[in-house]
């Protein structure tokens, strides 16, 4: 008989700089002109060549049960087309496990830039349209040399859903 994993609802809030500063930082459009270090990203792209590309994803619901980290790069996520969507992060750790107790889920508005810091976990984005493109900002070969994962099905029989708080 197989066991069972355990669904757990992870609420999402709204993200802004002051939530989100255990995992990175969230960029807000501001107008030109006087530099604002608070409302910039503070990028470390300089392990390898940087790509900015434009990001296709269809739809995937909200559960999941794998995250991701990249400790070699700082990694920037925003929606092209001004729709709202969701990520699950946990903050860097030392090892090769996220920690749950830091497991947060948040909804990031479409007009908006989200940094993740250098080992910050990470599932999605998620989004409940069709389909979504995304700006991603990261390594040329982040996904191939800096990609470690945790999954939580296989490790501790557990899976994950984003909702709405």
């Amino acid at each position: 008989m197989t066991e069972s994993k355990t669904l757990r609802q992870l609420p999402a809030q709204w993200v802004t700089p002051e939530n989100f500063q255990d995992y990175g930082q969230v960029i807000f459009p501001a107008s030109d002109g006087e530099p604002d270090p608070n409302n910039e990203a503070q990028l470390n792209l300089e392990n390898g060549t940087p790509r900015l590309y434009i990001m296709r994803l269809d739809c995937r619901g909200r559960k999941f049960h794998q995250i991701a980290r990249h400790v070699e790069c700082t990694q920037c996520l925003g929606a092209r087309e001004g729709k709202d969507w969701f990520i699950a992060v946990a903050p860097p750790s030392q090892g090769d496990r996220p920690d749950l107790d830091r497991l947060m889920a948040f909804r990031i508005p479409g007009d908006c830039f989200i940094k993740l810091e250098m080992g910050t976990w990470h599932a999605g984005p998620y989004f409940d349209w069709d389909a979504m493109d995304f700006y991603n900002l990261e390594l040329t070969d982040t996904n191939i040399v800096d990609f470690g994962t945790y999954n939580f099905k296989t490790q501790d029989n557990l899976e994950f859903e984003i909702v709405l708080s």
